[in-house]
């Protein structure tokens, strides 16, 4: 038990003060609660008894944990499951982008992104207040980890989205300037994850804590650079002490060169207690698990970069097609026969990122040539911005709908033949080839139920 850590309880006194901590360790030993988070841009999912998150109008608190995997909704990208508390970053990008003057289009970078809460939760938001004007860089420096970042962006379906694997030093060193907003949610102790996490509370210790802390600046000073002057960095954790939080977000405005900008004047939601220089969430006051959040300002001198303007190459019928796949403007953009699309007033964006740093998709990957024929990829089925009489649609039911997502053989019946996108009530899923008496399903083996569906 976490409270027989005399260091770590004087560490959480520290932060939280001496009065708050036995609500704190008592709720450290209940079992952890469970919360979505809506896609605003997909079919809306009705989770009988839930409660709305105070923070987040799509979030949603849930009685019990069902069993997602086995839901159609949750593979079609119509939610996230995400913890309540980290929701509140996204809280506060939307009190920023309140604030903030937005240039378009508005670049965002979300530096330690993996598996993809905070990207998909600022998508929504950026969506919202900037339309299509925007661009999401979600990056995660870990290779083993964004593979899943990646596929939770796809399934989200937004194509503003780029995926990137790069050290925070490569966007300060070859992106100066570049970003309006960064979103910094740096690897931690992990304090807010005991309820979820056994091996968080084994290896936590006061070294470990001073470790991470020191980390943390490291990342802090490697990304500056890429934050243009006037620009905003959202700083958060999932731990309490005040080493990672709040004298880290002292030490960022004295040493890089920024004002912090909350809580004075911010309206506090219930539960959340404010610290010196940001917010602090832990269990026993909100329901869900523990992060911090702060919000930097740039005030050191940083010209906002300007992405050079590409030469598109000259188009031919592939790209013709593929543009007709979508409601929005979009640059095609062939590598072999594969052609993805990139939305048309960030394309210049996109691809000065990718000159720069790793990228692992971008825009939306449309699909491949096999000859003359066009093979739809399993991202464009899921892509909010996918014409939607672009390809016949087959309405199935629940059954049906996994039997796909499972990659079992299913039959049409009467569809006529070629490429089909198989929808659930009106959520589209993935693509089949339908040839009549069966169909080839163009769903990845690496998404497929592997659990029994029955």
């Amino acid at each position: 038990m976490v409270s027989a850590n005399d260091v770590f309880v004087r560490y959480l006194a520290e932060a939280l003060g001496a009065g708050r901590v036995p609500a704190v360790l008592e709720a450290l030993d209940r079992a952890p609660s469970v919360s979505v988070r809506l896609n605003p841009y997909k079919k809306r999912t009705d989770f009988p008894g839930s409660r709305p998150v105070p923070w987040s109008e799509y979030g949603m608190m849930l009685p019990g944990r069902p069993v997602f995997t086995l839901d159609p909704f949750f593979h079609g990208g119509c939610y996230y499951v995400q913890d309540s508390s980290s929701m509140f970053v996204g809280y506060m990008l939307r009190q920023v982008l309140k604030s903030m003057s937005l240039p378009a289009p508005l670049r965002v970078l979300d530096l330690c992104a993996s598996p993809g809460g905070k990207t998909t939760d600022a998508c929504a938001s950026l969506r919202a207040v900037c339309g299509d004007d925007f661009i999401l860089v979600s990056n995660e420096a870990i290779r083993s980890r964004v593979a899943a970042l990646a596929v939770n962006a796809a399934m989200w379906g937004d194509p503003a989205v780029t995926v990137t694997n790069a050290d925070p030093a490569g966007f300060g060193s070859g992106l100066e300037g570049f970003f309006d907003v960064i979103l910094a949610d740096v690897p931690c102790s992990g304090e807010g994850m005991f309820r979820k996490d056994a091996e968080a509370v084994s290896q936590w210790s006061a070294e470990n804590v001073a470790h991470c802390a020191a980390r943390q600046r490291r990342i802090l000073s490697d990304v500056w650079p890429s934050l243009a002057g006037g620009g905003v960095l959202i700083y958060s954790t999932c731990t309490f002490n005040v080493y990672e939080n709040d004298r880290n977000v002292a030490w960022a405005a004295g040493n890089l060169g920024a004002e912090v900008l909350y809580p004075v004047g911010a309206e506090v939601p219930a539960g959340v207690i404010p610290t010196e220089y940001g917010f602090s969430l832990v269990p026993g006051y909100v329901e869900g698990e523990g992060q911090y959040c702060a919000v930097l300002r740039k005030t050191s001198p940083q010209d906002r970069k300007v992405a050079g303007r590409t030469r598109p190459g000259k188009k031919d019928s592939r790209c013709l097609y593929v543009e007709n796949l979508f409601d929005i403007p979009v640059r095609p953009v062939v590598r072999g026969d594969f052609v993805k699309a990139v939305p048309e007033n960030i394309a210049d964006d996109a691809a000065c990122v990718g000159e720069r740093v790793r990228v692992i998709s971008s825009g939306c990957a449309a699909g491949s040539y096999k000859g003359r024929d066009f093979v739809p990829d399993a991202d464009l089925a899921l892509d909010i911005c996918l014409n939607k009489d672009a390809f016949p649609r087959a309405e199935v039911d629940r059954r049906t709908a996994l039997a796909f997502l499972h990659r079992d053989a299913i039959v049409l019946g009467n569809m006529e033949k070629g490429y089909v996108l198989i929808c659930h009530e009106g959520v589209p899923l993935g693509f089949v080839k339908n040839l009549g008496n069966r169909c080839n399903s163009l769903y990845p083996m690496e998404r497929r139920i592997r659990m029994d569906i029955d």
